[in-house]
């Protein structure tokens, strides 16, 4: 039986979503976002702004991990096999 799609988007997006609200938690806890963008053209941003674009980072990371999972997760064909159409 065939998984629908969108299940299989939301089993990527979710947790990674999860994940990179965990991961910008902990990554801005330990670091300033003003002291890190201090010499860098971006230093007009804002906190907030910086939390944001922070957040989609980690979002884009996890979500390209939770991906790859999923696409090894899946069998492979044995030599002299048809690969089968998923």
């Amino acid at each position: 039986m065939q998984t629908p799609k969108i299940q299989r988007v939301i089993a990527i997006m979710w947790p990674s979503f999860l994940m990179a609200g965990a991961a910008t938690i902990l990554f801005f806890t330990a670091f300033d976002p003003q002291a890190l963008l201090m010499d860098t053209r971006f230093a007009d941003l804002s906190r907030l702004g910086a939390y944001t674009i922070g957040f989609f980072l980690f979002w884009a990371l996890t979500a390209a991990s939770c991906l790859l999972t999923c696409y090894f997760q899946r069998p492979c064909a044995f030599r002299g096999e048809p690969e089968k159409q998923a």
